[in-house]
């Protein structure tokens, strides 16, 4: 069984991002934010939506954006179109 997205929305799988540590401060991972980054896992069923995004594509998106899955253990984030802000080429 696969996630397959419809209408205009994209099934994405954050991208972490390298910690940086700024002298000898800890920061727990709770109070971490979450990337703004992700590469594409699937695209919608909309015609639209398959002429702008490819999977694998990395994309930047909105910070409070889409719904949060989990599907065999790996999280995933349901965004629609309007989410996202850029595709990084």
């Amino acid at each position: 069984m696969t996630i397959q997205p419809i209408d205009d929305r994209l099934l994405v799988e954050r991208i972490e991002q390298e910690e940086q540590k700024v002298g000898s401060i800890i920061i727990p991972d709770t109070a971490k934010e979450k990337p703004q980054m992700g590469k594409v896992v699937a695209v919608g069923t909309d015609e639209d939506i398959k002429e702008i995004f490819k999977e694998c594509d990395s994309i930047l998106f909105a910070k409070f954006a889409g719904d949060e899955i989990s599907y065999d253990g790996t999280d995933y984030l349901i965004l629609s179109r309007a989410d996202v802000l850029a595709i990084l080429r």
